[in-house]
């Protein structure tokens, strides 16, 4: 089946810019960014911003905005059976020169999993801006168990605030 990413959540002062590969089968059902209940990614914000998945999803929005926070994928379109990244086929990403253009003040990029740092490797990491930083964080998807969630969050946190290369 063709999947369709969702449009970023991102102010033009955005500072920060967290990328997935492309949302899954219950973020795609829900229009939300990370809505399997199980995804660690909004308990993870929680931690760093008060953004966590009590609120309302436009407040978690707007919480991330202010703080500099910009949420998108790697990719626009891809085929995909499912919502494991393993299954993508077929990759067209995201207009990364139009985003970056609008949002200048990109200085960190997160790469939420091996599939979003890959594809970001491939299609849009020529156009970030030379001075962004742009770390691999582990995965908030919950088929990666390996890893505790505060393990994760103290990975997220050093990425964050800028003590991970």
């Amino acid at each position: 089946m063709i999947v369709q990413g969702f449009d970023p959540i991102a102010a033009p002062d955005a500072r920060l810019l967290i990328l997935g590969s492309m949302p899954g089968v219950a973020s795609l059902e829900a229009g939300q960014y990370y809505a399997h209940g199980r995804n660690a990614f909004w308990p993870i914000m929680g931690q760093l911003f008060e953004a966590g998945p009590e609120k309302p999803y436009p407040e978690r929005q707007a919480i991330l905005m202010e703080n500099g926070v910009a949420v998108w994928d790697v990719l626009q379109f891809c085929r995909r059976e499912g919502s494991l990244d393993a299954n993508i086929k077929a990759e067209v990403p995201n207009d990364f020169a139009g985003f970056f253009a609008a949002h200048p003040g990109i200085d960190r990029i997160l790469l939420n999993g091996g599939k979003a740092a890959k594809s970001f490797g491939k299609y849009a990491a020529m156009h970030a801006p030379p001075s962004a930083n742009q770390i691999a964080v582990p995965s908030t998807s919950p088929a990666y168990a390996s890893m505790s969630f505060v393990r994760k969050c103290e990975l997220w946190r050093a990425a964050v605030l800028g003590l991970a290369s």
